[in-house]
């Protein structure tokens, strides 16, 4: 049975542990190696990633082909508009035909529904490296890092402020499936997909949304946010008015636990989402989870290829 990774929901609790708990120990394995190097017997030595990107990617692209190198196999990176669909060729023709060449496809695309026609059509793993629904491979890589931090996720409350986006909607759906309380700010034209909290909420999840970030912020061990204005996103001006008193401030960080941190998937705007002194100073944690993202990564690869 094919094990494709589109969505948190997709997945049981156990398995997503355990790819959390693999990314972990091969963090450790690695420590002081050169980030070319494979070990001996990789798991995925013959095994070839394609990767196809409907948007521009720093981290996703560049934490697959290393990962997919660590673990001793090969990638290949297009962009659509250099593949035929970019001509009209169906999703479900370029599925098969890729599903002959290599043995598993990560997408970064705008539409989540291509995720799912090529998932359904091919005979390959398909991994959601970004869609407009979700970004499950950003949320796993935000909680290892904070359970490298020594936070257990079941016993403490996320703070997400800002735009109800894709990444808020995987944050949503870890809440139900790691234990976590998540407290969502944002103003009430950029809440989050009803449905989906609906869903966690169904589940077991604990969310509430506040139209305040002060309210939001309130305790919290975990202060998460995301850029104002994304890839595709109209009237940016507007959206940066809308959400400027949901922006990341050491006064807003004063108000959840003494011990708090900080989180942001980045690409980062200072001075819009988060101020310097917060993505820069002692509480960030963000650039441990950019780290992060390569071994969450090949933790995926791995579960999704089983080896």
């Amino acid at each position: 049975m094919l094990k494709h990774f589109l969505n948190l929901t997709d997945i049981s609790k156990d398995s997503l542990a355990a790819i959390l708990a693999d990314a972990k120990a091969m963090k450790q394995a690695r420590a002081g190696w050169p980030k070319g190097l494979a070990p001996p017997h990789a798991p995925l030595i013959g095994h070839t990633l394609a990767m196809l990107f409907e948007k521009n990617s720093t981290r996703t692209r560049f934490s697959f082909d290393m990962g997919m190198r660590q673990l001793g196999g090969t990638s290949l990176v297009v962009s659509s508009s250099e593949t035929q669909i970019g001509r009209g060729e169906s999703l479900e023709d370029t599925a098969i035909v890729l599903s002959a060449y290599v043995d598993a496809l990560m997408m970064r695309v705008r539409d989540h529904t291509t995720l799912e026609t090529i998932a359904r059509a091919g005979s390959i793993p398909v991994i959601n490296g970004l869609s407009d629904q979700s970004h499950p491979c950003q949320i796993m890589a935000d909680l290892m890092t904070l359970e490298e931090y020594g936070l257990n996720l079941s016993n403490i409350r996320i703070a997400w402020l800002g735009d109800g986006n894709n990444v808020c909607t995987s944050y949503i759906e870890a809440a139900a499936q790691f234990g976590f309380e998540l407290a969502i700010g944002t103003p009430s034209a950029y809440a989050p997909s009803a449905g989906a909290i609906e869903a966690a909420m169904s589940a077991g999840g604990a969310i509430e949304v506040f139209e305040s970030a002060e309210e939001a912020a309130q305790d919290a061990d975990v202060i998460v946010t995301d850029t104002f204005v994304s890839m595709g996103d109209e009237n940016p001006a507007k959206r940066l008015e809308d959400l400027a008193e949901f922006a990341v401030t050491e006064a807003i960080m004063d108000l959840a636990q003494p011990e708090a941190v900080f989180l942001h998937c980045l690409p980062a705007h200072r001075g819009e989402e988060v101020i310097g002194e917060v993505i820069d100073g002692p509480r960030s944690l963000v650039f441990e989870a950019a780290e992060n993202r390569l071994h969450v990564q090949k933790a995926i690869l791995k579960y999704c290829l089983q080896a």
